[in-house]
């Protein structure tokens, strides 16, 4: 039997940063929910449909498959077996990503794909509602958080690294608004699930984190 970790969180919580090192030290596969949805994103403009083409998306989700695996180290991503990694970070996908992310078809389809994975794979997986919807029966689930202004911070702090202009203020409202937009879909909303260990980051290190999230595993597999 496979064993599955869901970490479920608002965004800038750090999930992804985790539950990397968290599967790295583990020996899981780390699985990049949101990277699916990027190669659907990619599938569907190969395909030449529009992003305000309902009828077309659905239709073209069900010829898709996207699966993760390890090669040499690097994870990558297969679109009907072929490596996507090196298109999956364009302005293009990204934008056809946000606009099919949210038809219930397409959620189904990468749901059903992303439980197929953890059937197959000891898996780490992050995303809004994966202890809730995807993983339901998941061995062990966290709900990492963080106050808003850390979160706004991180991300500046991110941005100013790299030499882009940024405005905290403005980060922070933009945080706040998603955290909303979230927790009040209709379609799986973002919450904590009911057996979920809840885990706020805002003044722990990044190892502090994994450590406490490593003990929280340990405790919960044992």
């Amino acid at each position: 039997m496979s064993i599955n970790i869901a970490i479920d969180g608002p965004a800038g919580a750090g999930k992804s940063t985790i539950a990397k090192k968290v599967a790295k030290n583990r020996g899981y596969i780390y699985v990049d929910t949101g990277a699916m949805y990027r190669a659907m994103a990619l599938h569907m403009l190969r395909e030449n449909i529009s992003p305000d083409d309902t009828t077309a998306i659905e239709r073209a989700c069900e010829t898709a498959d996207i699966s993760i695996k390890y090669i040499n180290g690097e994870q990558v991503v297969l679109l009907n077996g072929e490596n996507v990694n090196a298109f999956l970070r364009t302005e293009a996908v990204g934008n056809m990503a946000s606009a099919s992310s949210v038809n219930g078809k397409v959620r189904a389809k990468l749901q059903m794909l992303q439980q197929k994975l953890a059937k197959e794979a000891d898996v780490v997986m992050d995303g809004r509602d994966i202890g809730t919807s995807v993983l339901p029966d998941a061995d062990v689930k966290i709900y990492l958080t963080a106050g808003s202004m850390v979160r706004a911070k991180r991300r500046f702090d991110e941005l100013t690294a790299k030499g882009e202009p940024a405005d905290i203020v403005k980060i922070e409202a933009d945080i706040i608004e998603r955290d909303h937009r979230d927790m009040t879909r209709e379609l799986n909303p973002l919450r904590q699930a009911e057996d979920a260990v809840y885990v706020d980051s805002s003044d722990m290190t990044i190892e502090e984190v994994v450590d406490c999230i490593e003990a929280i595993i340990v405790e919960k597999l044992s």
